[in-house]
């Protein structure tokens, strides 16, 4: 799966990881400063963030584009050298580019919610009319906005473009790796399935599941610092009082909790979506085998192997039932969670219309993002039950022993699996 698109990956990711943390070390610590020696220095402290298209423009936006295409150069360079592949241009450069492209996005949309408090505000002075308010001066503040969604949505269209392209690439990859040593594989249980359908299946789950974590990510890394600066007009909590950084305790405790109880819930899910593959293999090979051969397919062989199917599907079904009662009911209390949280706030007159918008936006974009599994639980387990299918190939290329739950079924295809 991974060594046909990526250089020694056992080296590859761990060192990503760590160049990754380094870079932004540096960042953080040295790097905002150092643009200034280049005519792009950062915003001096207290300033108000800009509300408008032109923030991506801005000298500290420019300098950290510039950090940024740096850094990966380097990286690439390195592996490109020391480890030369095939697919090296795709799997890093390609990665790279769909990173930053959803860097963009993210910072289109805190460029939406600093637009969100004057926006908000004015229309707050303009109800209460405690501030005179144009017309031309509302719609300015509209057409303000229309700037940072087209660049938005551009990106956003270019780079589902982008990593469709990637993950082909990546299917591609795998199919000509895997049909390379089509003389070992072929012995394998449901090989051919495995080579076809669990690639194809493998790459479109990665292409929405991969996106959504990467938007996740760079979500959390945008919004938290927006969440942190508006904790200001946010002290309290209630039942609990003063809390240093009220809101940012707030949603990492709520998201934690969440994501932790539902993947509790749903821990048996993987095994039995495995399982399903398997039944369903099993049924598919015997009546592709009844096509060529009367002797095969005969009605009690496949009711038995249907049996397996259908008692399979419903232990699925009953376990999530439970599953989705959780979870349904974890977010519903997770849309008025927010309003909880800044109920004595909002009762003391503390904070503006604009400022409370700006917070409920910011809080929903970091709960969403560290809230990943729970909403993406069930593409999970489809793309687990994938990987311990592709696995297998991987083993027996590799002369290791089978995956534990892909053994235990090949003697029991009803064994449980916990």
């Amino acid at each position: 799966m991974f060594v046909s698109f990526f250089p020694k990956p056992r080296l590859f990711f761990p060192s990503a990881l760590l160049w990754t943390v380094a870079v932004m070390s540096f960042w953080y610590i040295f790097g905002r400063e150092a643009g200034a020696a280049f005519g792009l220095p950062p915003l001096p402290p207290g300033t108000k963030p800009v509300a408008g298209a032109s923030v991506f423009w801005s000298g500290p936006f420019l300098w950290f584009d510039i950090f940024f295409v740096v850094a990966t150069g380097i990286f690439a360079a390195f592996w490109m050298v020391i480890a030369p592949h095939r697919w090296a241009l795709w799997s890093i450069l390609g990665s790279a580019l769909i990173v930053f492209a959803n860097y963009i996005q993210v910072e289109a949309s805190v460029a939406i919610n600093n637009w969100y408090g004057p926006f908000y505000n004015l229309i707050e002075a303009a109800l209460s009319r405690s501030t005179p308010v144009t017309l031309a001066e509302f719609y300015g503040k509209i057409a303000s906005l229309g700037g940072i969604v087209i660049i938005g949505v551009t990106l956003g269209v270019g780079t589902r473009f982008l990593v469709s392209h990637y993950i082909f690439r990546w299917r591609t990859a795998m199919n000509h790796y895997y049909m390379a040593h089509w003389d070992q594989l072929r012995t394998v249980e449901g090989a051919s399935q495995r080579v076809q359908d669990d690639t194809m299946r493998f790459s479109t789950t990665m292409e929405s599941l991969g996106i959504n974590f990467i938007e996740s990510i760079m979500t959390l890394i945008a919004f938290l610092p927006v969440l942190l600066r508006l904790s200001s007009d946010v002290t309290e909590l209630p039942f609990f009082g003063h809390v240093p950084y009220a809101l940012v305790v707030a949603v990492v405790i709520w998201s934690i909790f969440g994501t932790g109880f539902l993947a509790l819930v749903g821990i048996r899910l993987p095994g039995l979506q495995f399982r399903n593959q398997r039944v369903e293999a099993a049924y598919r090979k015997e009546l592709v085998h009844g096509e060529d051969s009367t002797e095969r397919a005969q009605p009690q062989t496949v009711s038995e192997l249907f049996s397996h199917i259908r008692r399979n599907y419903f232990r699925l079904y009953l376990n999530y039932v439970y599953f989705n009662l959780s979870r349904l009911f974890y977010l519903e209390v997770d849309n008025i969670f927010p309003y909880v949280v800044l109920a004595p706030n909002i009762v003391a007159g503390k904070i503006t219309l604009g400022t409370m918008n700006q917070i409920l936006n910011a809080f929903l974009q970091v709960r969403t993002s560290m809230q990943y599994l729970i909403n993406s639980w069930t593409t999970i387990v489809e793309l687990l039950s994938i990987y311990k299918r592709l696995r297998g190939l991987d083993a027996s290329l590799q002369g290791e022993p089978l995956p534990k739950l892909d053994a235990r079924f090949r003697d029991d295809p009803l064994e449980t699996p916990w």
